[in-house]
C-alpha cells in the first residue's frame, strides 16, 4: 500500500506544531514563575492589589464616560454639587472618605502612614541625633524639590484650563489618573522614590502622605464646592502630616526607628517593585 508523500508531509507538520505548542506553553509557564518567585503574598500586598483593580475599575468607567460623552462630563464637574445628586457625588464622597481616614488614628492604614503615631514607634537604642538631623535636612530638600517639580508640571495644565484649551472634564480625569497612579508608584515604579526622594521604599518615605495633596492639585483650578473641598482637605492632610513629621523626626527614619527596618516588616509591600527593579538592572 502505497503513502501519500503530501499527507506524511503534513501528518509530520501537524505533529511539529503541536510539540511547538506544548514547548511554548512550557516556556510561558516557566517564565511566570520565574516572574512571581520569591514574592511572597503578603496580607498588605494582597490588600494593595485589591485596591490597585478599584482604582482601575474606577479609572476605566470615567475614563469610558469621558470619550463617549465629554461635553457631558464637563457640564457635571460644573453643575450646582449641593442641589441635583449625580454619581459625582458618588465619586466626592469617596475621596472624602478616603482623605478622613488619614486625617483620624487609623489602624487598617498602611505602616507607611502610621509610622508618625507613637504606639508603632520603637526606638534604636543610642541612635545618633546627629544622624538624625543630618537625615531631616537632606530628605527636607528633596522634599522640596518634588514639591516644585510638581506644582511646575500641573501649572501647565493650570495655565491651558485658565486658556479654555482643556476643560474641567480634563481636569477631572487627571485627578482620576492621579488617584490611580498612587498605587501604581506603591506596588511598581514610583519616580519620586527613584529620581528625587532615593527612599528604599513606601513604609520609609517621608512624602508618603502627600498623595492627596498632589492628586488633588488640578481640582484647584476649578471654582466651584466639589474641586474646592477637596483640594483644601488634601491640603489638611498635607498639613497634618508635615506638623507629624516636624515634631517627631526620629519616627521616619529606621536610623532611629526599629519599626522602619525591613527586619521587622510584615507588610513587605515593595517586593514587585524590587524584582522590576532588579530585571532592569540585570539588562542594562
Amino acid at each position: 500500500m502505497k503513502t501519500d508523500p503530501k499527507a506524511a508531509v503534513r501528518k509530520q507538520a501537524e505533529e511539529l506544531r503541536e510539540a511547538v505548542d506544548q514547548k511554548t506553553e512550557v516556556l510561558k509557564k516557566n517564565v511566570g514563575d520565574a516572574v512571581v518567585r520569591g514574592i511572597r503574598r503578603t496580607r498588605a500586598l494582597s490588600f494593595y492589589l485589591v485596591k490597585l483593580g478599584c482604582r482601575l475599575t474606577i479609572f476605566g468607567i470615567l475614563l469610558g464616560f469621558y470619550l463617549y460623552n465629554r461635553p457631558a462630563l464637563n457640564e457635571i464637574v460644573n453643575q450646582h454639587f449641593l442641589y441635583h445628586f449625580t454619581a459625582l457625588h458618588i465619586v466626592w464622597g469617596i475621596f472624602m472618605i478616603i482623605m478622613i481616614m488619614h486625617i483620624i488614628p487609623n489602624n487598617r492604614l498602611s505602616m507607611a502612614w502610621r509610622k508618625a503615631r507613637e504606639n508603632v514607634y520603637r526606638e534604636v537604642p543610642g541612635y545618633s541625633e546627629l544622624q538624625l538631623l543630618r537625615f531631616v535636612q537632606i530628605q527636607n530638600v528633596r522634599a522640596w524639590k518634588v514639591m516644585l517639580a510638581w506644582l511646575s508640571f500641573n501649572a501647565v495644565f493650570g495655565v491651558l484650563y485658565l486658556l479654555d484649551i482643556i476643560k474641567s472634564g480634563d481636569l477631572l480625569m487627571l485627578t482620576v489618573f492621579y488617584f490611580l497612579s498612587d498605587y501604581i508608584c506603591i506596588l511598581f515604579y514610583c519616580p519620586f522614590q527613584s529620581i528625587l526622594m532615593k527612599n528604599k521604599c513606601c513604609i520609609n518615605c517621608r512624602i508618603y502622605d502627600w498623595g492627596h495633596f498632589m492628586m488633588f492639585t488640578p481640582m484647584l483650578f476649578i471654582k466651584n464646592f466639589f474641586s474646592w473641598s477637596l483640594f483644601f482637605t488634601s491640603l489638611v492632610v498635607l498639613i497634618h502630616w508635615e506638623v507629624n513629621y516636624s515634631r517627631h523626626p526620629e519616627r521616619f527614619w529606621e536610623g532611629s526607628n526599629q519599626t522602619l527596618q525591613c527586619a521587622h516588616c510584615k507588610e513587605q509591600t515593595c517586593q514587585i517593585k524590587k524584582k522590576i527593579a532588579g530585571k532592569n538592572m540585570r539588562q542594562v
